[in-house]
Parts: structure tokens; sequence; C-alpha cells
């Protein structure tokens, strides 16, 4: 076996594994006698360390080994879950993390480990842990358990359906496959063992359960029941022509004297998993075809990335045919256009559909940060999640996670009191911090909202002044949001003294940078007191966008569809001025007008008009108007970027190609407003 024919394999999955366990830890600190949670933790370790020896990593092998006895010592009720012997595993855990780290970036995994293996090894010594061969044994012992055939596993309905399909001339197979132990692709062959059984016949139950083995939280063997008209040894056969199975043991189901069946109960007790249930109104049974195993395959972000790059291509080519077709007229290049367009457009959800990620994927790191950060802070601090499951593009996926990370320390450092503060302003001592994403249109919304102090407006204001951030007129005019807003200006904060934290004025200004770069808008509430709601509105791609295309001069510009409120036509001596700034009134509120034509230096093609047509454009609370020659019309676009010569261009976001194949700028509406 070549060990980098499968390193990327082991990454992705070693990444999983370290996921589970710190997920699961945290939900053991808050359950310390529930041990079916100890049981998911030692499964994922004592995966993790298989295939850590099998790929040679042996300070991975080792720590895992170690941390694994502690677990032992925990499911046997010798040692108790407390907030010291956790944070020992946790040191394991970061451990862990780092070897993987290691390993990804091209290291060989070395880590001096020596200091939290000992902090292991004094915990298993306090409890009187066996010598390393009786650890050895009883592991060797419960492995052999959990390869044994679970008996009595078949509740009443199961057995009729055994039964009757005896009677009928079928097979009940009861069907024990050993993988070797070396396998690296343990739910791959479990996959191809299930193919050959649909083949041959319908299977009822696996043992473990389909998505635990599809998880592969197994060891190496697992249990299938099968009907079929095959005979035993042709099914063994088939079977170990799969590559990596070690052993097939096919033994008849026997329904003459059946023992008493179990219950419903008992059934879900042992862990089975009825895969398919035969409909009641047919004689014979039938399970159905197909297993519940997900078919899926890992693809490599990178062709999904070309792929994304040759559909922008066809978009491209799209409009210029579209544009064909409406000048030619001709009926047959229309229809077929149209359908080019719906297939096309067809095309474009699914790939989109296969960009998608759920944030889950960043919001997982959150509830481990929170407990270190806690206790850091000598802070009692919850974090809740909701609508983890929303999804994103993976390339603000990507670009998200530092930002988040920020916003939820500062409600940690600033928002959330110290228990004596809460408990005299009358709170519980413990802070909730809110993590939620869901989605609205065309749009992902992440909020985070803690039950702290709150922003202290007039200490804002007072930094705000003393800093030359604004002037005391600007600040009479300002919303509260917007005043809150001050603090993502570049070196501010309120903290009133530094900490490892927070408290440097650096962090909020970057934080406002990387969602406005992704296209997104960050907006601030708060009530002294109450708490802090930061809300971050995200676009769901950034590959294909929907824009308004206008004439500016001879010059066409997108402005993204997001951003648009309305568009209007207004004349032009209902235009003001005020504070040196041209201004309408737009029902019944103030709005500026930005004149495109002076922003980017092109003449007016008609200065004769009466009349301004106007693009009204919104960032958070604060809206503008767009003064524009002409509106063209409503387009799909892909957004392409102007590359490394043409960096910090201000006001464009990027360009796009039309359909005549003119080159569009598309305007960045977040810097205007700004």
């Amino acid at each position: 076996m070549s060990q980098s024919e499968y390193l990327g394999v082991f990454i992705d999955e070693s990444e999983e594994h370290l996921q589970a366990i710190n997920d699961n830890l945290l939900q053991l600190e808050k359950q310390p006698d529930d041990m079916t949670i100890v049981g998911e933790i030692f499964r994922s370790a004592h995966t993790l360390k298989g295939m850590g020896a099998t790929m040679g990593f042996e300070d991975l092998a080792h720590l895992t080994h170690n941390m694994e006895n502690v677990l032992d010592l925990i499911r046997q009720e010798q040692l108790d879950v407390t907030t010291d012997v956790m944070d020992i595993v946790f040191e394991a855990v970061d451990y862990l993390e780092e070897i993987i780290v290691d390993i990804a970036n091209g290291g060989d995994g070395k880590q001096d480990v020596q200091a939290v293996t000992q902090h292991l090894e004094a915990l298993q010594g306090k409890n009187l842990l066996p010598s390393k061969e009786g650890a050895a044994a009883a592991e060797a012992s419960s492995t052999s358990e959990e390869k044994t055939p679970a008996e009595g596993i078949f509740d009443e309905y199961e057995w009729t359906v055994l039964v009757q399909s005896k009677e009928q001339g079928y097979h009940a197979f009861r069907i024990v496959v050993e993988l070797d132990e070396k396998t690296m692709l343990k739910a791959a062959r479990v996959f191809m063992v299930f193919e050959v059984l649909e083949q041959a016949g319908d299977v009822m139950k696996s043992t473990p359960p389909a998505d635990e083995l599809e998880d592969e939280k197994f060891e190496t063997s697992f249990e299938v029941v099968l009907v079929t008209t095959v005979e035993a040894d042709d099914i063994k056969q088939q079977i170990r022509n799969v590559s990596e199975v070690d052993s097939v043991t096919v033994d008849a189901i026997e329904t003459g004297q059946p023992d008493k069946p179990a219950s419903p109960a008992q059934n879900q007790t042992r862990g089975t998993e009825t895969l398919a249930k035969p409909n009641q109104k047919e004689k014979a049974p039938s399970p159905q075809k197909k297993s519940e195993l997900n078919k899926t395959i890992r693809v490599n972000i990178d062709r999904l990335d070309v792929l994304m790059n040759l559909f922008e291509e066809l978009v491209i080519d799209r409009g210029r045919l579209e544009q064909i077709a409406s000048e030619l007229n001709n009926n047959a290049l229309n229809e077929t256009v149209e359908r080019m367009s719906r297939v096309s457009g067809d095309l474009q959800e699914i790939i989109l559909n296969m960009r998608m990620m759920p944030v889950e994927q960043v919001f997982n790191r959150f509830p481990r940060m929170v407990r270190s950060l806690s206790k850091e802070l000598g802070k009692k601090v919850t974090l809740e999640i909701s609508g983890a499951e929303t999804e994103l593009d993976r390339t603000i996926i990507d670009e998200i996670g530092d930002p988040l990370v920020h916003l939820i320390r500062n409600s940690m450092d600033h928002g959330i009191e110290s228990p004596a503060q809460r408990q005299s302003a009358g709170k519980p001592e413990q802070g909730t911090v809110e993590l939620r994403a869901y989605h609205s249109g065309n749009h992902v919304f992440i909020e985070i909202e803690d039950d702290g102090a709150g922003i202290d407006k007039d200490k804002v204001i007072h930094k705000a002044l003393t800093n030359h951030v604004v002037t005391e007129e600007e600040i009479q005019q300002m919303t509260d949001q917007q005043i809150y807003g001050l603090l993502f200006s570049s070196g501010f904060s309120t903290a009133e003294e530094i900490t490892d934290v927070s408290g440097r004025g650096v962090g909020l200004d970057v934080v406002l940078s990387t969602f406005e770069s992704l296209g997104g808008v960050v907006t601030v509430d708060s009530e002294l007191g109450k708490g802090t709601l930061f809300s971050i509105q995200l676009p769901l791609t950034l590959s294909i966008i929907d824009v308004m295309l206008v004439h500016v001069g001879e010059e066409t510009y997108a402005v993204p569809l997001t951003a648009i409120i309305e568009t209007a036509i207004v004349h032009k001596g209902d235009v003001y001025s005020a504070h040196n700034q041209k201004v309408i009134d737009f029902r019944g509120k103030v709005v500026p007008i930005i004149f495109l034509h002076d922003i980017f230096g092109v003449d007016f093609q008609d200065q004769d008009t009466d009349y301004y047509s106007l693009v009204i454009i919104n960032k958070g609370e604060k809206v503008a108007g767009l003064v524009v020659d002409s509106l063209i019309g409503q387009y799909d676009i892909v957004l392409k970027s102007l590359g490394n010569y043409l960096t910090n261009v201000f006001a464009i976001s990027g360009a796009t190609i039309l359909g005549d194949g003119q080159v569009a700028l598309i305007v960045d509406t977040n810097a205007l407003i700004r």
C-alpha cells in the first residue's frame, strides 16, 4: 500500500473523527453519566488510532492509545467525568489536531506529546488502570464481543417475514463479513459488499445500522441479514471477490424452532436497524433493493472549480446566443436558444448546489473555543447554535471563519459580564451567546447575539469624537445603529484595558472589510444592559449573480440586484442641496444621490433631458440613489476578477463579459454608500 495514495483520505477522515470527538466531549461534559457518548468518543479515537498506526504516524497512534485508556476507565465507571479530567482530554485532542495539521501541510506528524501523555497516564495511575497486557486483552475481548453476531435480534413482525420467506422457497442468511484490519476505506468496502448482496437478494437488516457503517463507526466486521434464492456458497464467493475482505461467514437462519423474538425496544438496544420492511399486502417479502448507505464520493474541490469556470464560459456564450437570436428573429433559432437557456439554468442550479456547504463546518469549531475562552476569562458562557445546516457557497465558507471568531471573542470579552457583575444586575451567572444562520431570499443571514452588558452609546460617541472619526454635526444626524457601526472604524476600541482576547483596537475593522469583500453587509444593534446583536448578510454565491445593467455615457455598468431597492425617474427640479450633497425627497425620506458620471469620469450621454434615471440602492439602513443615463435590464452575469494589476479600484468589485462581447464593470455599491 502506498502511503501517499491514501494520505488525502486519511487527512479528511481524521479531521472528521477529531470533530466528532470534540463535539461528543462537549456533550459528555454536559451529560457525564451518559455512557453512550463515551462509546461514540471511544470508537472515533479507536479508528483514529488504527488509521494513524497504519499510516506510520507513531505519535498520533501513541497519544490516541493513551486517550483510549482514559476513556475506557470512564466507560467502566472507574473514573469520574470532572472538569480536570476533561481539560486533560481536550489538551490531548489539541495535540492530535496539531499533528493532523502538520501532516496536511506536508510534515511527518512528529510532535512532543510527552507532557500530555504523562497527564493521561497520571489519570490512569490514580484509578488503578490494568497493565498494558490486561488492557490489550480487554480490548481484544471487547472486539471479539463486537464481532459476535447478536442473537434474537428480530421482532415479531420481522420474524413473520422470515417465516413467510422460507415457506415460499427463499433462503434467509445471517452473513458476517470481516474486513482486513489494514483497510483504509472501510465505508467503500461496505458499499461494495452491499452492491453484491442487493444483486443476490433483499437486505433486511444490518448490524451496526446503516448510518454507522457509512460513518465507519465499527471495527472490522459487520453483519447483514439477507433474503435470497441464491445458495450460500455462491454468495460467499461473490463477497470474497471484494478486495480487502478477510473472511465471510454465511449461516442459514432456521425458522423451524425459533427463539422468542425480541421486542422492538430490545432490538433497538442491540444497535440493529431494519434496512427495509416489505409491503404487508404482498405474500412474499420484498425488502427494498437499495441499501440506505448513501452513494456518495469525495470530489476534490479543484475539480468543482474547473467545472464552475467552464460553466461560466457557457453562461457568457448563452448570453451571446440570446442576443444573436433576438437580432435575427428566426423562430427555429429562438426555440433552440430558449431550450438551451432552460437546460443551462437547471445545470447552473445543480453546479451551484454542488458547491454549497453547510455553515456547520465553520460553526463546529466554536463550542470548543467558547469553553476554553470562558475558563480564560473567568466567565460562565454557554453557546447556543441554530441553523447550522444552512448552506453557503464554498468560497464564502472559506472566508467567514476568522471574522466570526473575532465577533464571538468580542461578545465574550466586551459583552458578557463576570458572574459577580451579572448577579448584581439581576441576571443569571451564566451568560449566553447565540449563533444563528438562516436563509432569506437570495441571502444568508448569520447573527451573533449575547445577553451581556450591551454597548454604551455615549462611550462610543465620546471615543469617536476624541479619535476624530466623526464630527459633532455628523453625530447629530446619525441613528443608533450608525453610531454602533462606528465600532468598525479602523483602530477604534472602547476597551478600558488591553487583554489577550481583545482591546487592541484591531479586529472589527478587519471583520467589516472581509464581509464587505464577500458582498456582505454587517449591522449592529444593542440595548444597554440587555445585550448586543451583530447581523451579517451574505450572498448565496459569488460566481454567478443577478445584476441590473445600466448605461453611463457610452459605458455599460452592472449593479448587483441584491443591493437594489427599486428604480425611479425624478425631475431635476426635485433635486436639492444639503451639506454640499445633492439629495432628493424619496418616499418621505431624504436620500443622497450619487452621479456615476463623476465617480467614473464619464460624460453625460444627453444633458438636455429634464429628468434623472435613478437606481435606488441600500446598505443596511443607509440608502442612496445612483444617477445613470438609462436602464438596460436584468441579466445573469459571471463575476470575473480584475486581476493583480487592477487592485483597489474604487467602487468596482469586478467585471463581466456581455453577450455582445463587451466588458461591463460591476459597481461596488457598498463602497459608494460608505
